[in-house]
């Protein structure tokens, strides 16, 4: 079993975070250091380090992370505008906390994908 993190104390509520959603596969809250006007994160309640260690089993898992930033994106009003997703994978994708999560940011111009 991989090593619990802090998300996983936010998922059952031991510390507190401002939680915009929770259902039985994932939890999304607000990041307490947002890059944008909207940027909320989204995780499974599942502990998954990283990408490279989904599997099959997860794909529904998966695929409810993209449907819950769907309906947050329209909550949060950035849905007709745009946002961005993403999700890093380890030390060179700047993964900080491993525990897989999606970033959910929009609100403004979010200009280039990456910065040279």
């Amino acid at each position: 079993m991989a090593e619990e993190t802090i998300f996983s104390k936010i998922i059952r509520k031991e510390i507190p975070a401002d939680v915009v959603y929770q259902d039985e596969l994932v939890t999304a809250f607000r990041d307490i250091n947002p890059r944008a006007p909207s940027h909320i994160l989204i995780i499974p309640n599942k502990l998954i380090p990283t990408v490279n260690d989904v599997n099959d089993e997860d794909e529904a898992l998966m695929g409810r992370m993209f449907v819950v930033a769907r309906k947050l994106a329209k909550e949060e009003g950035i849905a007709e505008d745009g946002y961005r997703l993403i999700v890093n994978c380890n030390s060179h994708g700047g993964q900080e906390v491993y525990h897989i999560h999606m970033h959910l940011l929009g609100g403004r111009p979010l200009g280039p994908m990456l910065m040279s």
